[in-house]
């Protein structure tokens, strides 16, 4: 999976790390607060936080899976839990996970609070912790997401680029994600710092859960109370709400508005040749999953992080974090075969079904 666009952004990560400004080595405490060092034959416990949102399945779980099998010679053991959007389902989860003594636990929180807890179980059982995608607490002892202020900027810019003068007399509606997951925080400061001043934010919603039938529900409240006519966009912060925000801007009978996204899942895509959707934010996965799973090996086996993570970053519990943060890109009806069809995410004939095959073609997608 890893092609040309990866690593590409493989290159800009490198940049935008070095950027960061933190010269100090990463791996000193991989050897005292990792597991006792071990070879090829580790167990890695893989805890995601949601199965509604199509890229954990499809992208996540495979891709650590393979990677970690690749830097064990075959010997390595991936155990998966799935928590279903559910904080006490994953806490569970992680006990299970510590009593079958796991030699590693890759951990992606349904909610980053909740979760301290338990990553101090682990720790205190001898279990080195990675947080996957969203900033846990607790004594984690690595991290990999990608730059989340920057998807929020990403979005916000793209948004007003998309309305032009537009943004100056109508208003928008922003539609966040869960206040449970520190990267909405992230994404929405990232969102605000491009668009206060420059459009009017009639209605903000932070949505419960990602749900797209909650993000539906405040859409149809925002257009009941700023009326049709005075909406001239959308922020979404993932394509999962954006399909709901569609479905209710269409049942009031409003077309041709921009509304954002995040993730290019293959229905965001989608909307995006048809023209519903106008971008989404493109996050190369097999660079993130990689980097997870070679912090997990490496801790696993009591190795140095000094060659995977080169920056730190601070939670609300836990300082110098070794950390990975993946660079992202803008996705529009202008790029896709320069991102997912060229990185292998979806074919032409998976995005092209019957009904996007005219749209398609219009925009040179066959």
């Amino acid at each position: 999976m890893r092609r040309a666009a990866v690593a590409i952004a493989a290159g800009a990560m490198a940049v935008s790390l070095a950027a960061c400004g933190s010269a100090k080595e990463s791996g000193d405490n991989a050897d005292s607060t990792g597991s006792a060092k071990k070879g090829d034959d580790i167990k890695v416990g893989l805890l995601l936080p949601e199965n509604a949102t199509a890229r954990y399945e499809k992208f996540d779980r495979p891709l650590i899976q393979k990677k970690v099998k690749e830097l064990t010679n075959g010997k390595g053991e991936v155990v998966y839990a799935n928590a279903k959007q559910d904080a006490s389902t994953q806490n569970q989860q992680v006990d299970t996970m510590v009593t079958n003594k796991v030699d590693v636990l890759i951990v992606d929180a349904v909610d980053s609070k909740a979760i301290a807890g338990s990553v101090k179980k682990a720790k205190d059982a001898g279990i080195p912790v990675v947080a996957y995608d969203r900033l846990a607490e607790g004594p984690i002892d690595a991290y990999t997401s990608f730059d989340n202020e920057t998807v929020g900027k990403t979005q916000g810019e793209a948004l007003l680029k998309a309305l032009g003068d537009k943004a100056k007399d109508g208003q928008i509606v922003m539609m966040n994600g869960s206040s449970t997951d520190p990267n909405a925080a992230q994404f929405k400061k990232g969102a605000h710092s491009v668009l206060d001043g420059k459009v009017k934010i009639g209605r903000e919603y932070d949505t419960k859960e990602w749900k797209p039938e909650n993000a539906n529900s405040n859409m149809e409240g925002a257009i009941s109370a700023l009326g049709k006519d005075k909406i001239v966009g959308v922020y979404s912060a993932n394509d999962g709400m954006a399909g709901g925000i569609i479905t209710a801007l269409k049942a009031a009978g409003i077309a041709d508005i921009p509304v954002t996204g995040q993730d290019a899942e293959l229905a965001g895509v989608q909307r995006i040749v048809t023209g519903e959707q106008y971008m989404s934010v493109y996050k190369p996965y097999p660079q993130e999953a990689d980097v997870a799973a070679e912090m997990a090996v490496a801790l696993a086996q009591g190795k140095s992080l000094d060659s995977i993570a080169k920056d730190k970053v601070d939670s609300p519990t836990t300082k110098a974090i070794p950390s990975v943060l993946v660079p992202v890109v803008s996705l529009t009806k202008d790029n896709i075969k320069d991102t997912v069809i060229k990185d292998g995410i979806y074919t032409v004939s998976e995005i092209c079904t019957g009904k996007y095959k005219a749209a398609c073609d219009k925009i040179g997608l066959n």
